[in-house]
C-alpha cells in the first residue's frame, strides 16, 4: 500500500494513495493557516541562549547580529530580508519582508545556520 496516512483528531487513519495538496486539506483544520501545510501545527522560534521565543525581526535581528550575522541590502530582491554571515561566506539566510508571513521552512533554515543557537519548536511544549 503505497500512499499517506493521515490521522485525524480522534486518531483514525486514513490512507490517500495519491497525495496533493488539496487531499490534505480540511474544512476546518486543527491548527488554520501557519506552517508549511494547510492545517499543520504552528511553530515557534527559539533563541537556545536565553531560551528566547523570537516574534518579530527586530528581536530576530538583534540575535543575529550577536552570532555575527549582517543585514545584506539586496535592491533586486526587495521583498526579502536577507542577512550574510561575512563577506567571503556563501551562508544567506532569505526571509519573507513580513515577519507574520515567516514560516517553519525559514525558521529550519536559521536552525541549519546557527544549530547551537536556535531551535524550533512546538508551542504546546515551549
Amino acid at each position: 500500500m503505497a500512499g499517506v496516512w493521515i490521522f485525524d483528531k480522534n486518531g483514525v487513519a486514513r490512507l490517500i494513495s495519491n497525495p496533493t495538496r488539496e487531499s490534505f486539506e480540511e474544512k476546518h483544520p486543527t491548527y488554520p493557516g501557519t506552517s508549511t501545510a494547510p492545517g499543520a501545527r504552528p511553530r515557534l522560534l527559539v533563541y537556545l541562549p536565553t531560551n528566547q521565543v523570537i516574534r518579530s525581526y527586530s528581536e530576530l535581528e538583534q540575535r543575529l547580529a550577536e552570532i555575527g550575522w549582517t543585514r545584506y541590502n539586496n535592491s533586486s530582491q526587495p521583498d526579502l530580508l536577507q542577512f550574510h554571515k561575512s563577506e567571503n561566506s556563501a551562508h544567506l539566510i532569505s526571509l519573507p519582508k513580513n515577519f507574520a508571513n515567516l514560516r517553519s521552512l525559514h525558521m529550519y533554515d536559521i536552525v541549519v545556520k546557527n544549530r547551537s543557537f536556535f531551535e524550533v519548536r512546538d508551542p504546546s511544549v515551549t
